[in-house]
């Protein structure tokens, strides 16, 4: 039968996000329910709480999540109860023509549960990212769970179920890092923090992380990179170039999402190099470079999806990194906090003090 538990809701544009009662219906055909064990406070859940993504209110918001499934439902064979699990926001198809051809990182048809959950008085809700675990439990397409180790710390698993995969694959799946590598990451943030963590695991010989704050400079170096540069201080692209024998990175990572930065991102990168952009912008921002410097400087202009992830494939191999002491996840978990503590939350990261605030039930 339907359980009612908490959640944090996002009720209109701007109003601090409030605790309330929802109600998670029994799972459908190709259905899981997952009891929510940690789930981190991404920017994404503050987009939806200001209105940057859609207007679909009310949100039951959190996305970046890990728990165990309790149920579910007809048809469902890849998890279990009792499973241990990451929730993902790419739930595969199968069907579309990426998958198709092979590609079902890019599958362009990812689905969510069919089934809404609502709050007490019978209010549709909409879950940030089709996932919606600011609660106890929370409702999702079974292709949204991704099994693995169980001996994993739920508060490090989750994120990758959103920003530290994307920073990750930004550097190994997108940008396809290579050993020896020079790499620039501009903004380093959660998501760029984890592009330098990406370009290690990679091989990376010169990581160069680029940031107004020193603070996160520093966290930068702590995870990896070789040498930081605060773009307040120091032309980025300048320094870029002179870390790097004057010509450029091979991969630079704009982990920001402003015209600006892109812009170096893309004079800082070398001749036939790569750019990522995996920082998301705005729908007003546009952007103009020169249509010869585009054609002349030659290489990659990419997007990065997700970290152009494909759950099954990455996160069983990323907790297997990190079990071995080889991926530090926790360093991206600065505090842990109860589900009261999200608005404050989302105050600390605006003033930029954090990787991650991760709620823990």
């Amino acid at each position: 039968m339907a359980q009612q538990v908490q959640g944090v809701i996002a009720r209109a544009k701007g109003e601090p996000v409030r605790i309330e009662t929802i109600t998670v219906p029994d799972p459908g055909p190709g259905e899981a329910v997952v009891k929510v064990q940690a789930c981190g406070v991404c920017h994404t859940d503050l987009h939806y709480r200001e209105g940057g993504i859609n207007d679909d209110f009310p949100f039951l918001l959190g996305h970046e999540a890990a728990g165990v499934v309790e149920s579910v439902g007809e048809g469902v064979t890849e998890v279990e109860p009792g499973d241990f699990v990451i929730l993902n926001w790419r739930a595969v198809c199968g069907q579309c023509r990426a998958c198709r051809r092979g590609r079902p990182q890019y599958c362009f048809a990812t689905h969510n549960a069919e089934q809404k959950m609502t709050l007490a008085d019978g209010t549709e809700l909409s879950p940030a990212l089709g996932i919606g675990a600011f609660a106890e439990k929370t409702l999702v397409a079974a292709g949204q769970c991704t099994k693995v180790d169980p001996g994993a710390s739920p508060a490090a698993a989750g994120l990758l179920g959103c920003g530290v995969m994307a920073g990750i694959g930004a550097a190994i799946n997108t940008g396809d890092v290579g050993r020896g590598d020079s790499v620039a990451v501009i903004g380093c943030g959660g998501v760029g923090n984890a592009a330098v963590v990406g370009a290690r695991l990679a091989g990376a010989a010169r990581i160069i992380a680029v940031d107004i704050d020193d603070n996160k400079l520093r966290t930068a170096r702590s995870l990896g990179a070789t040498h930081t540069v605060n773009s307040r201080e120091t032309d980025p692209v300048e320094a870029v170039r002179e870390l790097t024998g004057g010509h450029g990175a091979d991969v630079v990572i704009e982990a920001v999402g402003r015209p600006e930065t892109y812009e170096q991102a893309f004079y800082a990168r070398d001749l036939a190099g790569t750019v990522v952009l995996v920082g998301v912008p705005t729908p007003e921002m546009k952007i103009e470079l020169p249509l010869l410097d585009v054609f002349g400087r030659g290489g990659s202009l990419k997007s990065s999806w997700y970290g152009d992830c494909l759950p099954s494939r990455d996160f069983p191999m990323l907790i297997d990194l990190y079990q071995q002491g080889r991926l530090d996840l926790d360093a991206f978990v600065t505090e842990t906090i109860a589900l009261a503590d999200v608005e404050k939350a989302f105050e600390r990261m605006h003033h930029g003090d954090v990787l991650r605030s991760v709620v823990v039930f």
